[in-house]
């Protein structure tokens, strides 16, 4: 059996489309037929090259899908075939069976845990959930990375109070998701920035109480407004390493709290000054907003579902396959918040 995938043959040049055979499921791996998959900043940064060497070309990529499983390995206990599920880079319970070889002509093509940019997938026990909703249809695929990671850096990292301010840098899929939550545990104000009008503006449809595009008018100053000396929290998702460098600014002392979810350019150094630490401000990282499948999809199911209206915008119409390049460029330019590949 072969299938139609989208690979990664050189870093800096367009994904090449071809058919790789699917080999024998080993201990713990299962085969989905993709329907929807998702297009996150970290594949961008893969195809650009901006993570540095890759040593694994040409490989699979992806890591946002929802499916059908269609076979199942020896050892797998989770699902039946025809079970509707989630793929995600998170780790869920079941097996790790580690990644898998296509054969594609006379070559092998390198395949993690979970890719999604193609119509099947050979994919570890433990990278799939189940299906917790009929009703969001292809919007649930965003429970593969872009509601844990976003969702779960609010709820999970910074854990607020009712009533806190906040900050979110960049209005792409995570950041509306990381706003969503802020909405939900009603966080006042909720500001956001980017430097694309059009996100922006989807940002206030969504519930931002302030957007400023920062190209054009500084945080400082549009904080100054709100009457806003600093914001209690602040979630990057830009991975623009000038905005790395001046998160501490932004945030207060005696408790302040930021937690960085973009991924900066390989060899890119951020600085801080010791004596932001010394005023009670703190620096976070996350894997995944914390999240756990388990506990928490349903969670952030339940707020996709109360703004179900508003996911259409965010997502627009899905790309095909064949078009994958196309919507990369899309993210690129931040013409589409989250685009989606919609296999056949």
């Amino acid at each position: 059996m072969k299938t139609l995938a989208a690979i990664l043959t050189q870093t800096g040049k367009p994904l090449e489309l071809d058919e790789i055979a699917i080999p024998k499921l080993r201990s713990g791996q299962v085969l989905v037929k993709i329907a929807y998959s998702g297009i996150c900043g970290t594949q961008l940064n893969e195809v650009d090259g901006k993570k540095g060497e890759d040593k694994w070309l040409p490989h699979c990529i992806g890591h946002e899908a929802i499916g059908a499983i269609v076979d199942i390995g020896p050892n797998v206990t989770r699902f039946v075939k025809d079970d509707k599920v989630i793929l995600s880079w998170l780790k869920a319970d079941g097996l790790e069976a580690g990644g898998t070889n296509y054969k594609w002509g006379s070559r092998i093509v390198n395949a993690g845990p979970v890719t999604t940019f193609q119509n099947y997938a050979v994919v570890s026990e433990n990278r799939l959930t189940k299906m917790v909703s009929n009703s969001l249809g292809k919007m649930q695929v965003l429970l593969g990375c872009a509601a844990p990671t976003g969702m779960g850096a609010v709820r999970n990292v910074l854990r607020p109070q009712e009533g806190e301010s906040i900050v979110i840098f960049g209005a792409g899929g995570v950041g509306l998701c990381a706003l969503m939550m802020a909405k939900h545990m009603k966080l006042s104000p909720v500001i956001v920035a980017d430097i694309s009008d059009q996100r922006l503006a989807l940002a206030k449809k969504f519930g931002a109480d302030v957007i400023v595009n920062v190209a054009e008018k500084s945080l400082e100053n549009v904080m100054q407004e709100n009457d806003l000396q600093h914001v209690d929290h602040l979630v990057e998702v830009t991975g623009n390493i000038a905005v790395f460098n001046k998160i501490m600014s932004y945030i207060r002392p005696q408790g302040g709290r930021a937690v960085i979810v973009g991924n900066a350019s390989a060899g890119e150094v951020m600085k801080v000054s010791p004596s932001q630490f010394n005023m009670g401000k703190s620096i976070l990282g996350t894997w995944g907003g914390d999240s756990k499948p388990e506990r928490d999809f349903e969670v952030f199911c339940h707020i996709l579902d109360e703004n179900d209206y508003l996911l259409g915008k965010m997502i627009e119409s899905p790309f095909s396959l064949e078009r994958v390049n196309d919507a990369l460029q899309c993210l690129r330019n931040r013409t589409v918040a989250r685009p989606i590949l919609m296999m056949q």
